[in-house]
Parts: structure tokens; sequence; C-alpha cells
């Protein structure tokens, strides 16, 4: 298993917008081959930001499956017009 994480720097006054349209497309992701769950979190300090968390089976079901997917085109149509700047995404295994 695999945790991906990014934070997500919304820009301001679209926070409303983004988390109808994150609940939109939480159902594509939660579709894809070797997607396990994932949790998004609103930051308590800065109300435009919000840590996403994405447990997968493999880095290649990110990377390759949901990238390289139709349905990854529908999640930037939603979503990524919202970022400012962009997010760095990371992948983490566990090791305890």
């Amino acid at each position: 298993m695999i945790l991906e994480s990014a934070l997500l720097q919304v820009t301001q006054g679209d926070t409303t917008a983004f988390e109808k349209d994150f609940a939109t497309a939480s159902k594509i992701i939660s579709a894809m081959p070797g997607y396990i769950s994932h949790e998004l979190h609103k930051c308590l300090e800065d109300s435009t930001d919000y840590l996403l968390l994405v447990q997968r089976k493999t880095l290649e079901a990110h990377t390759e499956g949901f990238r390289k997917s139709d349905a990854y085109e529908n999640w930037k149509t939603l979503l990524h017009h919202y970022y400012n700047p962009f997010p760095k995404v990371k992948h983490f295994t566990r090791i305890i």
C-alpha cells in the first residue's frame, strides 16, 4: 500500500465551490483500480488549505492507472482550476 499526499491551496473565495466539486470528484477517484480510500482535511489555521490523503494498492495505480486515464481528465476539469499554486503530490510507504 502507498499513501499519496497533496497540500491543496484553494483560491480565496472558492472553498465552498471546491468542496462541492470535490464531493463529485470523490466518485471518480474511488472507482479507479487500485484505490483503497481517501480523506480530505481542512486546515484549522488557514481555511483555504486542504490536505488530501489517498491510499492505493501500488504507486502505479496512481501514476499509470489514474493519471493516464480518461477519469483523470474529468478530475482535472473539476478541480485543477481551484489550486494556487498547483500542489505537489508525494507518495509514502509505511515502515512501521
